[in-house]
């Protein structure tokens, strides 16, 4: 049996070191002896797994200076490494921020190996493997998700953040936004939903709300059926937020997807105020004064400070008759909201330009040079199903 070593760079960014042999074609894995993070434990290792083969095998090293010696320090058999800056580091933050009060070594090892890499937590384990961690055993981990549910961890942390942020950039402004979670599941159940999906994707899927502070610090979560829309979402964890922490002032921030007349009305009657960005769509009826009086040449970064209509109650017609645009006041304007409205010269480049290739791309599909980067959906309507069409 030929043994060899082999060099693999993982997602953490260090280097696996395994002794390898290729058995009908097939390579397999026979040690893996560990992950550098430094030339130096680098070369320790391959010193390590040489020293290994030799043994295995009988064969004696012949001991060449290549140019390229391993210090005799590092002239070692290497029994394990571990990160211990990175692993220190995150428990220094972890602690500071006062998470230790979930005193669950298990759920902190899952927070380390989820920050280091993105996984499952099945895989989990081999992060942290990686890492050098005091790695729990895996069915530690599955009594660790059972505790997060029962013993409430995700409010506990929650208070801890909170508090973070009141002590260092305070709550006044709040942004909320929401993205959705996708599994590779056959079917549906309560809370995974085919629905929207920003990937173009047709799998279940979760949508995720968060609330977060000016500086982009977590503060509330929630989780909702892969089919709710995001309209539907905001108002929930905003009155959540309120009843575990007591907040009744704050100016909520939110894209256009959170825009319905409905979201509005219920922070206006909360007493809270907000910040949400507005439709294109709207454009020509809210600036119908700006254009009436300066037409539709506007300079780069152009401000126009005026009002727009709630729900479908319309505004004054007459208006345009007059060139200063009215100053939004609550008492003088109680069926419109204030509207403030840019021009930025290089975002308008920008979608001209992105519009531009949509419609070439879409041109060379018609006319047959091209063909579209994905199978066309059938959609069966009589049994609420999609699928992707099979070509003929």
């Amino acid at each position: 049996m030929s043994l060899r070593l082999r060099k693999v760079p993982t997602a953490s960014g260090a280097t696996a070191v395994q002794i390898v042999t290729k058995r009908h074609g097939k390579l397999t894995v026979i040690e893996h002896l560990g992950s550098a993070h430094t030339p130096t434990q680098l070369a320790a290792l391959e010193e390590a797994g040489s020293e290994k083969i030799n043994e295995s095998t009988g064969q004696l090293s012949l001991d060449l200076d290549t140019g390229n010696s391993v210090s005799t320090a590092s002239r070692r058999r290497v029994k394990r490494s571990a990160s211990r800056l990175l692993i220190d580091t995150i428990r220094t933050a972890y602690d500071r921020l006062g998470f230790d009060v979930v005193d669950d070594e298990a759920f902190f090892q899952l927070v380390l190996a989820r920050l280091d890499e993105p996984t499952s937590k099945s895989d989990s384990i081999r992060v942290l493997d990686e890492l050098g961690a005091d790695t729990k055993h895996r069915s530690t981990f599955t009594r660790c998700l059972q505790r997060i549910n029962t013993d409430a961890y995700q409010e506990t942390i929650a208070a801890k953040c909170f508090d973070h942020s009141v002590a260092t950039t305070g709550i006044s402004l709040i942004l909320y936004d929401v993205t959705t979670l996708y599994f590779e599941a056959e079917k549906e159940d309560g809370l995974r939903k085919v629905g929207y999906s920003k990937e173009r994707r047709v799998d279940p899927q979760i949508v995720v709300g968060l609330l977060v502070d000016r500086t982009g610090f977590p503060l509330e979560i929630g989780c909702f059926e892969g089919n709710k829309a995001e309209t539907y979402t905001m108002i929930p964890i905003v009155k959540d937020f309120q009843d575990h922490h007591g907040v009744t002032d704050m100016v909520i921030v939110a894209d256009a997807g959170m825009l319905s007349a409905a979201n509005l009305k219920e922070l206006d009657d909360a007493g809270l105020r907000f910040i949400v960005g507005s439709r294109q769509t709207k454009a020509p009826n809210d600036l119908a004064t700006f254009f009436t009086w300066n037409g539709t040449n506007t300079d780069d970064d152009q401000l126009a400070d005026t009002l727009t209509p709630r729900a479908t109650v319309a505004l004054n017609k007459n208006r345009t008759l007059t060139r200063v645009e009215p100053v939004w006041s609550p008492v003088e304007h109680p069926k419109a909201w204030r509207a403030v409205w840019q021009y930025r010269r290089k975002r308008a480049d920008r979608d001209r330009e992105t519009l531009n290739l949509q419609r070439n791309r879409a041109m060379h599909i018609i006319d047959g040079e091209s063909k579209p980067g994905r199978e066309p959906l059938e959609v069966d309507t009589s049994m609420c199903t999609i699928r992707r069409q099979c070509p003929s």
